[in-house]
């Protein structure tokens, strides 16, 4: 049976060098009340010291919202944590400025393969075989997933190169011993049985639990309602009793987060559906909602469809615009399926959700080649249409669960502004202005990092797409070829001598992006999908 404690008595069980590993996803499942009570017994006492944290999605809200920065940030002080490992710090200011400054160790590693990871290490063993990260700076045979000085110069290397297993190369990902498991969810009846109905997502949480149970570990929960023993549904239960150790009841249940940006919204938990057609107010016509168009026009009907952060996750809304929303199915990392993805800091959560996976298991999906269309943000892109999300100009992001998704997407579109840093430009006449060039360029000789190897997605048979304001490039065997360009665009000052390297450019020259795009009124995206069969 689970034992009950205050969020001060859970931080005393955090002793100096564990290894901590949450399940949470922002600020979705994020234990803060533990959290806090952590680093107010290392501000007393100086422990816990020199803990690793390791987690699969980011865990926090960018510094953003009326109580500042969240999440593991509250462990970024001297002392406290000494290592990172994992998919992205992005969200996480303070945590980035400690690996900027070589304060801690860090390690960046994809999001699925890293909850797969956790799950084989549940079953005792001593790692994961898997492909993902296979020609990126996450393969040993360039960075091995480190991500400053320190680590490259005393970090141990949890990655190993497996040149032929049966014919075929890999990646080794080591295990790593979890002493505490921390999680989050809605209620826990007297036993320990933990159910998450207010939860926005399922996440890793029995994954974790079992992992940490397998290493020697404990497992605490942090819930809103403590419940009499017997009185859940067995079929809510997400994290049996014979995982949990400790329960913590939140002192502050006010104060939990659901998104990184949202309380509590029924329509996010699937208890109510709301009515979206019309509901949502038009995006205005600038260069985001040109491309958001011009990608949709992609989609066939009953494709399954993954959006990131980002532009990406406006997609949705254009399909809601054009009345098209149930024409395919929306799919997130975070293991949510169905309904509409929300944008902004509520990414992850679905409006009206179908389904909710756990998300180690929806990686499986993705790793397995489910996924017909994956929309990622454009950031950097070189001669060869390799992909950096991971390090633009010396900022540290991380790969989320990009490295797993756009690498077995059978269509992988890229969108985002051509250039970057100051770039304005807006809709005239259906035609596409640029009033001031960005000073960054994002299509590049070469990139400091590779997130998406291009050559191994196009063995798979995949499609690689990037799409921006004013032209549309095409990643085929050939090369990188310019097959459209936007009206109002000049093809030699506003794309060629804004690029690091010359695309290949068709006999006859790029054809015309579609004018519609370009004009207030759309209503064309119905017409278009029933001829994409």
């Amino acid at each position: 049976m689970a034992k009950v404690i205050t969020a001060k008595e859970a931080a005393a069980l955090f002793q100096d060098n564990m290894t901590v590993c949450s399940a949470a996803f922002g600020l979705a499942g994020w234990a803060e009340e533990v959290a806090v009570a952590v680093r107010e017994r290392f501000d007393e006492t100086g422990h816990p010291k020199n803990i690793t944290h390791t987690h699969a999605a980011g865990v926090g809200n960018w510094g953003k919202g009326p109580k500042g920065e969240r999440g593991e940030c509250v462990w970024a002080v001297d002392g406290l944590m000494a290592k990172f490992i994992g998919s992205h710090a992005g969200s996480s200011p303070t945590v980035i400025k400690q690996i900027n400054e070589n304060k801690i160790m860090a390690w960046n590693l994809p999001l699925g393969t890293l909850i797969q990871l956790y799950h084989e290490q549940g079953r005792g063993s001593a790692g994961l075989l898997s492909k993902t990260g296979l020609g990126t700076f996450i393969d040993p045979r360039f960075d091995g997933g480190k991500l400053n000085q320190l680590t490259k110069e005393k970090g141990e290397e949890i990655i190993e190169y497996i040149p032929d297993f049966r014919g075929e190369e890999y990646l080794f990902y080591k295990a790593i011993p979890i002493d505490i498991a921390l999680m989050r969810g809605t209620t826990a009846d007297e036993n320990g049985n933990v159910t998450c109905e207010k939860e926005a997502l399922n996440l890793e949480m029995l994954s974790v639990a079992q992992a940490a149970k397998a290493n020697g570990g404990i497992v605490i929960v942090q819930v809103e309602s403590l419940a009499k023993a017997g009185s859940l549904s067995p079929k809510l239960v997400k994290v049996p009793s014979i995982y949990v150790d400790y329960i913590v009841v939140a002192e502050h249940p006010e104060d939990i987060m659901q998104t990184q940006g949202t309380s509590f919204n029924r329509a996010f938990t699937g208890e109510i559906r709301v009515p979206l057609e019309g509901s949502m107010d038009p995006i205005p016509l600038d260069e985001k909602k040109v491309m958001l168009r011009r990608l949709t026009m992609e989609i066939k009907q009953g494709y399954k469809c993954n959006f990131g952060i980002g532009t990406p996750t406006y997609t949705g809304n254009v399909m809601a615009e054009e009345g098209c929303s149930n024409a395919i199915t929306m799919i997130s990392e975070s293991g949510s399926i169905g309904g509409l993805p929300g944008g902004g800091n509520d990414f992850g959560a679905h409006w009206n959700i179908e389904a909710s996976c756990d998300q180690g298991d929806h990686f499986s999906f993705f790793d397995g080649g489910g996924l017909d269309l994956g929309v990622f943000g454009l950031s950097e892109v070189d001669k060869d249409g390799n992909v950096n999300t991971s390090l633009l100009n010396g900022k540290i992001m991380g790969v989320g669960g990009f490295a797993n998704i756009a690498a077995t997407a059978k269509n992988a579109l890229f969108v985002g502004t051509f250039t970057a840093g100051g770039l304005k430009c807006n809709v005239e006449d259906g035609k596409m202005v640029i009033e001031q060039e960005g000073r960054f360029k994002k299509f590049v000789q070469s990139c400091p990092q590779l997130t998406f190897n291009a050559e191994q997605s196009l063995k798979k048979g995949n499609r690689i797409l990037f799409i921006t304001e004013r032209c549309v490039i095409e990643r085929t065997l050939e090369g990188m070829v310019l097959t459209e360009i936007a009206p109002g665009i000049d093809l030699q000052t506003q794309i060629i001598d804004q690029m690091g390297f010359k695309p290949i450019i068709p006999d006859g020259g790029p054809r015309l992006m579609n004018p519609e795009l370009f004009l207030p009124k759309w209503g064309k995206l119905k017409g278009i999908m029933d001829n994409n069969k």
